[in-house]
């Protein structure tokens, strides 16, 4: 199995603490400001500071009309040290 660089990334990325964040997020419509639309927003985050999702919140109220009503986070660490061992030998099979 050949990882492409973007899965090294991920995996590094996880093992280094990143944990995948899902952002619900409730914006009101910039015409009918009672109406409001849900975004989902997804990626690689730390706990507790979410940079991440801080820096793409900051983008959307500097760049985007629709105001925004609520943020609700979850962060699930997909990966931890203690999960990984090492292995003796590796086998390939043709």
């Amino acid at each position: 199995m050949t990882l492409t660089p973007n899965a090294v990334a991920d995996r590094l990325a996880l093992l280094s603490g990143y944990g995948l964040t899902t952002a619900e997020i409730l914006y009101r419509l910039p015409d009918h400001p009672r109406i409001l639309q849900t975004y989902i927003w997804q990626d690689y985050d730390i706990t507790p500071s979410f940079p991440a999702l801080n820096k793409f919140l900051n983008f959307w109220r500097e760049t985007l009309e629709g105001a925004l009503y609520t943020v609700r986070v979850d962060h699930a660490k997909m990966l931890r040290r203690s999960e990984l061992r090492m292995v003796g030998a590796e086998f390939r099979l043709n």
